[in-house]
């Protein structure tokens, strides 16, 4: 079997780290976002995301934009709007729904635009409501060291938020 080149495995995305080693992974949007959005950096990053073997990627993205290159790449993906009007039940339900996939053995990619609070802050939310990390502070701290950034007001609050949600399940 010849071995695959350099640009075949396509390019890792910006700001990628692994939350649970080989399952559990955020970033930012694949070609990033704004005014540094590239379609074939987005292509690459897409590439790179399919050659890891990823079960599925999830964006927090409003808008649908873009979805569709997931398709044209063999990627499967999930759109969850971030949703700010009901964050307990949005954070439920997302929550529940990567605890099912992870138990089912996927390994998911979560996204936004950026790396930024909302996604810093789904994440801790998660790692706390699924008892991963068993304190607020232990969880804000974890995932700060994790992506090198601080998690300000809105990050604090999905935490905050994470934290009043029943327990999973099991």
């Amino acid at each position: 079997m010849a071995s695959k080149g350099k640009w075949a495995q396509g390019i890792r995305p910006r700001n990628f780290h692994w939350v649970i080693a080989d399952r559990l992974a955020i970033c930012e949007r694949p070609g990033g976002y704004g005014a540094n959005h590239r379609k074939v950096r987005r292509q690459e990053e897409i590439i790179w995301v399919r050659e890891q073997g990823f079960t599925v990627v999830i964006s927090t993205i409003g808008a649908p934009h873009n979805l569709h290159n997931y398709d044209e790449l063999g990627v499967v993906w999930r759109h969850r709007p971030y949703d700010d009007e009901d964050l307990a039940g949005y954070e439920r339900r997302l929550f529940t729904e990567v605890q099912g996939l992870l138990a089912a053995g996927a390994k998911v990619l979560v996204h936004g635009d950026e790396l930024g609070d909302k996604v810093c802050g789904l994440i801790a939310g998660y790692l706390l409501w699924t008892g991963l990390l068993d304190t607020a502070p232990a969880t804000v701290t974890v995932v700060e060291r994790l992506t090198s950034r601080q998690l300000g007001p809105v990050g604090r609050e999905l935490v905050a938020v994470a934290g009043t949600l029943p327990a999973p399940p099991g």
